[in-house]
């Protein structure tokens, strides 16, 4: 900013005036550490959503409609009032501002608020609120239950004595850092946005410990029949039942193979390409989105078809199972907060936060191993992240290490340690500025 505005003394037209406000937009919303040659795929989620926001502040348009779904992504707290203040100065231009968003801060300067429940997946899809986020907070959903809940922080975090070091690393912003990990505890690292968290645990630490389970948000290897049920390889079990039932080949109990609806080729769409616009896609009319051909879905186990099981979710399919490891694989989804999902959805319908807990659910029964999770609480609503601190402390249980970086202030106060990066993010970051118990933070 210091640089564009010595230009202002020669060239003092609106085109310079122009940058200096954009400059110091990204400035208000925290980014102001960022480079303004770095590439754009070297953002996290969050700091991509703040720069359209940013974008979008700066247009002279008025009267349209925005949505944001959750721009509170990867937010540190602090930093939680600057995107608060960026989505009034969008409203009060003119404009209609939708928020998509979990976190409380960004619901209590809402005009106006909708909730959708009362669960999810097949227990939600319906309006259980309308009104004012004083409305809300007196409200009886599981967000009016989770804005009333008032938690404490861990008061007898678990002992520790081996620890993993990390050892003058330098990856990106760093300054020469050095820590060390507790083994058998849960970790959270913390710190605002730019501090340089996944830079100590994801870049260095897996450096120096490659064999710990990095689990992400990033897109999990996907083709258009992928489903969670072929990701935790259910499917080959599957159809095994199916053809000892049957008596039946197992092939023809897949929609990749012998069992595939010849009209849509097992996919359950119909995509007509046209001419310089989007495919089209309607839903197949033979198989009425099922997928298989009718003769194959004639073959029952205890009443149900290959196409019944797959449209099951974990929850049904927990209780359907009989056999040992297809009832782990669908308790695993359970466990891990997404038991709604189901069994034969294509992947490409999860969000970031479900991508990553089923990731989770595919690694869950190792002991001895060490977990890194990239902010689990994201996509999570506030009844959830008691579950999901009930997840991560049973695989401490079980022997393992687990770290977790995390902005969730309900997360880092039950861990039993705590390393905090900062002060700033970008290049005033890079330094461990705390170690030691949430209660001594």
């Amino acid at each position: 900013i210091g640089v564009v505005a010595t230009l202002r003394e020669r060239l003092d037209t609106p085109l310079v005036t122009t940058i200096i406000e954009t400059l110091e937009q990204i400035q208000a919303i925290g980014l102001g550490y960022l480079t303004l040659d770095r590439s754009t795929s070297t953002l996290s989620g969050g700091e991509g959503q703040r720069l359209k926001l940013v974008n979008h502040l700066g247009s002279e348009l008025t009267g349209l409609t925005y949505i944001f779904d959750e721009p509170s992504v990867g937010l540190h707290p602090r930093d939680v009032s600057r995107l608060n203040d960026l989505l009034r100065a969008l409203r009060d231009k003119g404009n209609t501002v939708l928020v998509v968003e979990h976190d409380p801060d960004v619901m209590a300067v809402a005009d106006h608020v909708v909730e959708i429940g009362p669960r999810a997946g097949v227990h939600g899809g319906t309006i259980v609120f309308e009104g004012s986020y004083e409305e809300l907070r007196v409200a009886d959903t599981l967000t009016g239950q989770g804005l009333r809940r008032t938690g404490g922080i861990k008061e007898n975090p678990r002992p520790w004595g081996r620890t993993l070091p990390i050892v003058n690393a330098t990856a990106n912003n760093l300054k020469n850092v050095s820590t060390e990990i507790p083994t058998g505890v849960l970790t959270a690292v913390t710190g605002v946005a730019g501090a340089g968290k996944s830079s100590l645990i994801a870049h260095a630490f897996r450096a120096q410990f490659p064999g710990a389970v990095f689990v992400d948000q990033s897109p999990i290897p996907r083709s258009s029949r992928s489903t969670p049920a072929s990701y935790l390889k259910l499917m080959d079990p599957i159809r095994k039942l199916f053809a000892k039932a049957s008596g039946e080949d197992a092939s023809l109990f897949s929609f990749n193979s012998k069992g595939a609806c010849e009209e849509c080729e097992g996919r359950g769409l119909l995509i007509t390409e046209v001419a310089y616009m989007d495919p089209v896609t309607t839903h197949c009319e033979v198989c009425e989105g099922r997928r298989f051909k009718e003769s194959v879905l004639q073959h029952r186990v205890r009443g149900k078809n290959i196409a019944d099981v797959l449209e099951m979710s974990a929850e049904e399919a927990g209780e359907f199972f009989l056999s040992g490891p297809l009832r782990a694989k669908a308790n695993a989804l359970i466990e891990t907060g997404i038991g709604y999902l189901g069994l034969g959805q294509s992947l490409a319908t999860l969000s970031g936060g479900e991508r990553q807990r089923l990731k989770l659910a595919d690694r869950l029964s190792g002991s001895g191993t060490v977990y890194i999770l990239d902010e689990p609480t994201t996509g999570l609503h506030l009844s959830d992240i008691d579950n999901l601190v009930g997840l991560l402390d049973r695989i401490v249980e079980r022997g393992n290490t687990v770290i977790v970086i995390e902005h969730d202030l309900a997360v880092i106060s039950q861990a039993d340690w705590v390393i905090d990066l900062g002060p700033e993010g970008g290049n005033t970051g890079g330094e461990i500025v705390f170690t030691g118990t949430p209660a001594e933070l």
